[in-house]
């Protein structure tokens, strides 16, 4: 499913804002055992923005859901990795 050219700039939007929020947060509780760096990080922000950036369909969004499912560790976002459940997570995010 194709989004809408008018709704295209204001997902992209809330779905960086989170999953950037989600990044710092996963950032900040880093531990000594992995011990990553601020170019990592910088690296994996370049790689949010692009590939949030480039999302055109709901299927594109799912797709960046998904291969940043480590971003999503509480127990209410289980169901964001299928199709309807990404529909629901963004639906959730524009309110």
């Amino acid at each position: 499913m194709r989004i809408s050219i008018t709704n295209k700039q204001r997902i992209h939007d809330v779905l960086l804002s989170d999953l950037q929020r989600r990044l710092f947060k996963q950032y900040n509780e880093r531990t000594d055992k992995f011990n990553p760096s601020d170019e990592d990080y910088d690296v994996q922000q370049t790689l949010l923005v692009d590939s949030v950036l480039h999302c055109e369909t709901l299927n594109d969004v799912n797709d960046v859901v998904c291969n940043n499912q480590d971003l999503f560790d509480d127990y209410d976002s289980v169901n964001v990795f299928t199709l309807e459940g990404t529909m629901n997570y963004i639906f959730k995010l524009l309110r």
